[in-house]
C-alpha cells in the first residue's frame, strides 16, 4: 500500500473542497471522524468480548496440616460365637391321638 505524504494529503483536500464546497466540507469531515471513532470502539468491543482469559489460576490453599486420627477401636477380649438359629420345639413324648366318646 503506498504512504500518502503531506503532498497527496493536500491533492485530496483541494479535490475534495472543488466537488463538495466550502460549506459542506467541515459537515462531511464530521461524519467521517464520528464514523471511524464509532468503528474503533465497536472494534474494541468485540474484541474484548471475544478475548478469552488465559491467566493462570490463582493458587489453590494448602489443605489443613491438623490431622484428624479416628477414634480407637479395641478388639473384643473374648471371640463371639455367630448366633445359631434356635431349632423348632419337638415335644418329648409324641401326643397321643384324642379319644372320640360319642
Amino acid at each position: 500500500m503506498p504512504n500518502i505524504g503531506a503532498p497527496e494529503l493536500i491533492i485530496i483536500l483541494v479535490i475534495a473542497l472543488l466537488i463538495l464546497g466550502p460549506g459542506k466540507l467541515p459537515e462531511v469531515g464530521a461524519s467521517i471522524g464520528k464514523s471511524i471513532r464509532e468503528f474503533r470502539k465497536a472494534s474494541s468491543d468485540l474484541s474484548d468480548s471475544v478475548n478469552v482469559d488465559t491467566s493462570p489460576l490463582p493458587p489453590a490453599p494448602p489443605a489443613p496440616t491438623t490431622a484428624v486420627t479416628p477414634p480407637a477401636v479395641e478388639a473384643p477380649a473374648v471371640p463371639v460365637a455367630p448366633a445359631v438359629p434356635a431349632a423348632p420345639a419337638v415335644p418329648a413324648t409324641p401326643s397321643e391321638p384324642a379319644s372320640n366318646t360319642n
